[in-house]
């Protein structure tokens, strides 16, 4: 009789306690509870604005479902982490304004990036799945990004940061670009490779996009005489080409410009269009590298700062000449990237393009 009312009172203090414990992980898991917390009405805010919180299936992704793991130890872990949370919110005060708020959004984000990684993004995973996914239902560009991820074993949270929440602005201070203005001043006289840092002015002849190859001519005390070459496509002759069949603008020409070529004979390509090769002698007093290597350099630090702060990093290879133009051109429109740093950071994709790799 005893050991039964041992045994009773064993099985009551293991369901209040397990019970309760559950109870209280469960009721500090919910939507309502993570508002309680008034340093989290931004990103609130924010995920009324996506696709989780309002979409044409009706189906609701709360703030748990992104965020808590399933997994027991993960999800032990994970609300043993979010402590720190309370903490921040009634006694440092972290991030009880907006302007906290953006200072410490990267330092956050990354934060929730690197658990997701860790855990092959499983919160997402709990509702979508590469072997569940209707190609017909989505667009091109969709079909072919999740290939490539499934592929190249990428998580989810590698190309969807700001699926849910204003991913962090991205920004890019000016010191890397202003090594390769002091880079130009080792170039020397009779370089007879350099290559534009800028958009470069020819006079009346037209202007040349940075990045190009110039040849060198000759120097008159910095006054070079270069030599740009590519080619024109019929109906198109303004622009200079990278090459023949593929649209990689190296300059745009005055009609003076155009007079001044020294052209080859038309051929057609593949597609019915005619391309022919093309010269120009111009001068420029422009700062040049002597060498293309401080560009790209530079140009993945841009990849680094305003690409992979939204997807993870897309090798150069991955699409042709062609298509790099109008890809770069749209993500681009997505951040405050410089026209400048867009012009550079595209030709590094061209130049690196699955078409021109080898030759």
């Amino acid at each position: 009789m005893r050991f039964i009312l041992f045994l009773t009172i064993g099985v009551v203090i293991g369901w209040i306690t397990l019970g309760g414990t559950a109870s209280i992980l469960h009721s500090t898991s919910n939507t309502t509870f993570c508002l309680s917390c008034h340093s989290m009405q931004i990103p609130y805010e924010e995920y009324q604005g996506s696709k989780h919180f309002n979409n044409a299936k009706g189906i609701r992704a709360e703030c748990s479902d992104c965020h808590i793991p399933t997994d027991p130890i993960d999800y032990m872990i994970t609300k043993i982490k979010a402590s720190k949370d309370i903490y921040h919110e009634f006694i440092t005060g972290k991030i009880d304004s907006e302007e906290k708020y953006e200072q410490h959004r990267l330092a956050m984000a990354e934060a929730v990036w690197d658990q997701m990684r860790d855990n092959d993004s499983a919160t997402c995973r709990s509702c979508h799945d590469f072997t569940a996914m209707d190609p017909y239902e989505q667009s091109d560009s969709a079909v072919t990004m999740h290939k490539f991820g499934s592929e190249n074993n990428q998580t989810c949270i590698d190309c969807h940061k700001g699926v849910a929440h204003f991913a962090p602005e991205a920004e890019m201070d000016n010191e890397a670009y202003s090594q390769l203005i002091d880079l130009t001043a080792k170039t020397l006289a009779n370089d007879t490779s350099v290559y534009p840092i800028d958009f470069i002015s020819i006079g009346d002849l037209g202007n040349i996009n940075p990045t190009v190859e110039l040849s060198l001519i000759s120097n008159d005390s910095g006054l070079r005489t270069v030599q740009i070459s590519g080619y024109q496509m019929q109906g198109a002759e303004r622009v200079l080409y990278m090459d023949k069949g593929q649209r990689a603008v190296i300059a745009t020409l005055s009609s003076k410009g155009q007079s001044e070529l020294n052209v080859g004979q038309y051929q057609e390509d593949d597609y019915g269009n005619f391309w022919r090769s093309a010269t120009l002698t111009a001068k420029t007093d422009a700062p040049l590298l002597n060498t293309i290597q401080p560009i790209w350099d530079y140009a993945k630090e841009l990849d680094n700062v305003y690409c992979a702060t939204c997807h993870a990093i897309i090798q150069p290879h991955h699409f042709t000449v062609n298509a790099w133009g109008p890809v770069a051109k749209g993500m681009g429109e997505r951040t405050d990237i410089s026209e400048l740093n867009l012009e550079i950071l595209t030709k590094y994709f061209q130049s690196h393009a699955k078409d021109v790799v080898g030759h």
